[in-house]
């Protein structure tokens, strides 16, 4: 199979103080968890800002509320984040939905780092609702490091009031014991969904998609030369292969396909 150097160039994140699993553990530990509004949460189409000290501007807020025409939550109302990204030195959250239509139901996790963009993980809603939800941005004010999904849930403790076991948690331990090491590992392996390859992994910095003796298959690809590149291939709704190959220093590893 060849790539482009165009494909696999240009995938460097940004310059930030996160390593990739920090990042990759930040939206899997956040996206799809629930919580309680311990404050009034307003609509808004522009993120609602939250400071790095757990404040808010509450008279903005009331402001916005008055523009979309009422809450997203009242206090002691459910709320979820479907979707979580990390830009620069904010974390931006969609809150039930956020506002638009809906136009499918996709109710699973999609954990996704992205080396060439930010940092994307989401969870669908109702077919054909009109989402009453928001969104929420934590501002750091500067490049985030060392940061934990608790830590970001302790920040937002004076807004939401976090289930103690996050949604991730509760489902990856109802995996067999081998898939839930990789994914503490961060490893994939043949014989996962791809939702279990994105709690692992992340979403791949590429995709390539191709048929082989009539069979459709699909390339995740994770990483960039010189270094470590990972190709995850699917065939139906589980990876078939898992290769590593190390770009520039002449070696690979592959994992082999199971045989019958």
């Amino acid at each position: 199979m060849f790539f482009s150097p165009l494909i696999l160039a240009g995938v460097l994140h940004p310059a930030d103080k996160l390593t990739d699993d920090e990042k990759i553990s930040l939206v899997r530990d956040l996206t799809a968890e629930y919580a309680k509004a311990k404050d009034y949460i307003p609509r808004s189409k522009t993120p609602l800002e939250v400071d790095a000290d757990g404040t808010w501007d509450k008279r903005k807020w009331q402001m916005d509320a008055q523009k979309m025409g009422g809450p997203a939550a009242r206090v002691g109302d459910q709320v979820q984040i479907t979707k979580v990204t990390l830009d620069g030195d904010k974390i931006v959250f969609e809150i039930n939905g956020g506002i638009r239509d809906g136009r499918s139901f996709r109710d699973h996790i999609q954990v996704g780092i992205g080396m060439s963009g930010p940092v994307t993980s989401q969870s669908g809603g109702p077919a054909g609702q009109i989402r009453m939800g928001t969104y929420l941005v934590l501002n750091f004010h500067k490049p985030m490091e060392n940061l934990t999904g608790a830590d970001v849930k302790r920040i937002l403790s004076p807004l939401l009031e976090f289930d103690k076991r996050s949604v991730t948690q509760i489902y990856t331990e109802t995996l067999p014991p081998e898939t839930q090491k990789a994914i503490s590992e961060k490893r994939a392996l043949v014989g996962m969904d791809r939702e279990q390859v994105l709690l692992a992994l992340g979403h791949p910095d590429h995709k390539y998609r191709e048929t082989k003796d009539g069979v459709d298959q699909e390339d995740w690809i994770y990483g960039a030369p010189p270094g470590k590149i990972t190709f995850v291939t699917f065939a139906g709704a589980k990876a078939i292969r898992v290769k590593e190959e190390y770009a520039g220093l002449g070696s690979q590893v592959a994992a082999p396909i199971p045989t019958p």
